[in-house]
């Protein structure tokens, strides 16, 4: 887990198969191999003084807070099945709405008002699971958080401004988006209304490297990044350096190199709802132009990913195909390519990434 999370587990199941929801979107294989990483479900400000609900590989979460920390459990009682999100959390325990059952940090029950010295049944507790805290954002892992969280590191730098976008709701597959987040080619015909420009479509030569479990890919281009009512902040000649890193499954980090020293780092973080549903969370860091209102940048991240959404919720398959003979790549597809592969070695269906 990375230095900067904050986390607390709590770990009452043994997480596998069996936990799979009913009707799972997934096939079982990728369900359980995605299970094992975290994944974003909600922005820390979302989730004050009352519990929440949130999807995560079509599990319903509750997620709630005890004295400040981030939990998660599945969102049923365990009693008559009612939906834990529209409790409470009182002296320390989430109260579940229908009868008032009380449950611990550790899950399990501890008090039944209808029965206060009656016993309390041990199959009273929930299901949690894995939580932490990281670039204000709630992670969860189902399967226990025995993966690593993917890096993000400019998120701590000093002078580092800290922006956590809203959350953008997509009928798409997470690979399908990831896939395009790192596309370079797409950026003159998708995104002309927001900083490229159609004249402007030429891919230069750049490399891939793959790096840890993902990739690493550098691209120079003179495309440029600044919204297009600010184009004019350009120098003449100025070179626009992006580096995308991915971690699968569904993570990339882009930095842009902006001028007179400026980065952005920008986490695409897209979390697998359901199979072909997408909860994409993106915070950003910046060293520069910390006096423009922050709406601002949630306005022109809108734009672009609203962008992108309307093609990827067209593209068809809808799964992202990791075999690449299902799809014709062009010389401009090496991330893509490299993406597929890193998503195959671990182990995902050879049609499938979701």
């Amino acid at each position: 887990m990375s230095s900067s999370a904050q986390s607390h587990v709590v770990q009452l199941h043994h997480g596998n198969r069996q936990h799979m929801p009913k009707d799972c979107s997934f096939d079982a294989t990728d369900w359980e191999i995605l299970s094992q990483y975290w994944h974003p479900v909600a922005a820390s400000t979302e989730l004050l003084t009352s519990p929440i609900a949130a999807v995560l590989l079509d599990v319903r979460l509750v997620l709630y807070r005890v004295d400040g920390v981030a939990m998660a459990a599945r969102d049923v009682c365990p009693h008559r099945g009612a939906p834990l999100s529209q409790g409470w959390v009182e002296d320390g325990n989430l109260v579940c709405p229908y009868h008032g059952l009380a449950y611990g940090t550790d899950g399990q029950c501890n008090r039944i008002p209808s029965q206060p010295e009656g016993p309390i049944p041990d199959r009273l507790r929930l299901t949690s699971f894995a939580t932490c805290e990281a670039y204000g954002l709630i992670w969860v892992s189902i399967g226990g958080g025995k993966k690593p969280l993917p890096e993000f590191s400019a998120w701590s730098k000093p002078g580092f401004q800290q922006i956590v976008c809203p959350s953008i709701d997509i009928n798409a597959s997470a690979g399908r988006q990831t896939e395009g987040f790192i596309d370079v080619a797409h950026f003159a015909w998708i995104h002309h209304q927001s900083f490229a420009d159609r004249g402007n479509a030429v891919v230069p030569q750049y490399t891939v490297q793959r790096q840890g479990t993902g990739l690493r890919a550098e691209y120079v281009s003179t495309v440029c990044n600044f919204p297009k009512a600010f184009a004019h902040r350009t120098p003449p000649g100025f070179l626009w350096r992006r580096v995308f890193e991915v971690d699968v499954p569904f993570f990339a980090r882009l930095t842009v190199q902006f001028p007179e020293g400026g980065l952005l780092s920008i986490l695409n973080a897209a979390s697998p709802v359901s199979a072909r549903k997408t909860r994409l969370f993106v915070p950003i860091a910046r060293n520069f132009d910390h006096d423009i209102p922050v709406q601002d940048v949630y306005d022109f991240n809108r734009q672009i990913f609203e962008e992108d959404r309307a093609i990827v919720e067209l593209q068809c398959p809808e799964d992202l195909p990791i075999d690449r003979s299902a799809e014709v790549p062009i010389l401009a597809d090496r991330s893509s390519g490299a993406y597929r592969r890193a998503l195959a070695e671990i182990g995902l269906g050879q049609s499938y990434a979701s």
